[in-house]
């Protein structure tokens, strides 16, 4: 049988998950003396899905996680020995990757941040061969859950703040372990809560749902009719929100009020399918002080049409679209070495060169421009501008405190009212109001010419 067939990734292993040119890349920079050359690589995205105009950034807390566990078991280092792929490898490899630990600084912009195309989202500053290894474990994090939170936001925003929004979509996330992140991130975006039970506990929070169709088939088949199902779901779980369509809507929704009449109190029922406008306001006729809860492959679209047409729909439960989608297109890229600023010139993949941070400049609250600078910039003479980029770790150690998924959610959600209306338009974003400094501009002109030279 093959080895761990069941391809569960440990804690432990996280060292291996990367692409193997990360690793080829480190052997060779060990070779030629240049793996322990300052280096500095910054993640960003060069331009956001179609119809956003912005992004929420978020998986910085699972990045730190990681990048604190970073190393290699004898193990794992005989696995990769065995592959062959290393023969020419030099010794000095296999010792650095011995003692594998991040010793780099990071710093990013705090997660529940409104971010724009081309902004680093995080900045990693280490040796050379260290900044190059995290790379993949870096971008799969963050682009995830990058754009869970921004879908989560885009909710959130269109379906207002009373609204309850459930996470729904463990069953058509990438996997199991994108699941948990997909979980994470919708909370932190600004959702309610998830349905998923082991994400929840694992965050601290009580998971949430209603009840499937099964349990009605199979109870209206064994005892007698739906009526029954209802009744028997209520007696162990009073007050749950009941499904209600998986026959007749709005028979059900008629015998629920004669029942709550008699005093069977109906505190939320669930439509899954069917003219969601339409069956709501007929459930409302009958059930007017009752909840109703909408699901069934529900987005951002989905609802403002909804609201739109005056549904009286209380809250919502979000799954395949929220969790799958347009990616974020996340990207890592080398722009400085041995503190020589580099940059990539290919056509449509242009990246900027040196150590960035973006100051965001605000006016009554709007956010009115950003401008996309030189690290190294002195922003003393602009109190109005906030640099957003924060050092998150210090010599491969943590310096920055866990936020918990409520705080991240409020940074979240004010980020969002910070934007201009027509950045948060769902059907035609308008255009980011990001600039880059003069100091970035004379930079990229020289390095440009730098490596014509070179070329």
């Amino acid at each position: 049988m093959q080895k761990n067939s069941h391809l569960m990734v440990q804690p432990e292993e996280l060292g291996l998950l990367t692409d193997l040119y990360q690793l080829t890349m480190g052997a060779c920079y060990t070779g030629e003396g240049v793996a322990d050359r300052r280096a500095s690589f910054e993640l960003f995205t060069r331009r956001l899905p179609k119809h956003y105009g912005y992004l929420i950034a978020a998986g910085l807390e699972q990045a730190i996680a990681y990048l604190e566990s970073l190393s290699f078991s004898p193990e794992q280092l005989d696995m990769l020995r065995q592959t062959g792929l290393f023969h020419n490898a030099p010794d000095s490899f296999w010792l650095r990757l011995e003692a594998t630990r991040f010793t780099g600084d990071i710093w990013a912009v705090p997660e529940g941040t409104a971010v724009f195309a081309n902004e680093p989202l995080l900045r990693v500053e280490a040796p050379l061969w260290q900044a190059q290894l995290v790379e993949t474990y870096l971008l799969n994090t963050i682009n995830y859950q990058t754009l869970i939170a921004t879908r989560a936001a885009r909710l959130r925003d269109v379906a207002g703040p009373e609204a309850q929004l459930l996470e729904f979509g463990t069953r058509r996330a990438f996997s199991p372990q994108g699941a948990l992140w997909a979980a994470r991130a919708a909370l932190a975006g600004g959702l309610n809560a998830t349905s998923n039970v082991l994400a929840a506990l694992k965050l601290g929070h009580n998971p949430s749902g209603t009840m499937a169709h099964a349990l009605v088939m199979a109870l209206a088949a064994l005892e007698g009719d739906e009526d029954e199902a209802f009744q028997a779901f209520h007696r162990y779980f009073p007050g749950a929100p009941l499904l209600i369509d998986t026959y007749d809507a709005v028979a059900a929704a008629e015998r629920l009020s004669q029942a709550q009449a008699q005093g069977h109190p109906i505190p939320a029922v669930r439509l899954d399918s069917g003219d969601l406008v339409e069956l709501s306001k007929i459930v409302r006729s009958h059930l007017p002080d009752t909840q109703i809860f909408a699901s069934g492959d529900l987005d951002e679209y989905a609802i403002a049409h909804l609201r739109q047409q005056h549904a009286p729909i209380d809250g919502y439960g979000l799954g395949t679209k929220l969790v799958t989608g347009a990616p974020v297109n996340g990207v890592y890229k080398l722009v400085d070495i041995d503190g020589i600023p580099v940059m990539k010139e290919a056509a449509g993949k242009m990246s900027y060169p040196g150590k960035k941070q973006i100051f965001r400049q605000f006016h009554q609250g709007v956010i009115v421009q950003d401008y996309l600078g030189l690290a190294s910039e002195d922003n003393a003479g602009h109190p109005s501008r906030e640099p957003l980029l924060q050092q998150v770790m210090n010599q491969g150690q943590r310096s920055s405190r866990i936020e918990s998924l409520e705080t991240i959610a409020q940074r979240t959600a004010h980020s969002v009212a910070c934007l201009p209306a027509p950045l948060r338009n769902i059907h035609s974003a308008a255009a980011a109001p990001m600039t880059i400094s003069e100091a970035l501009e004379n930079l990229t002109q020289q390095t440009r010419r730098t490596a014509l030279q070179a070329a």
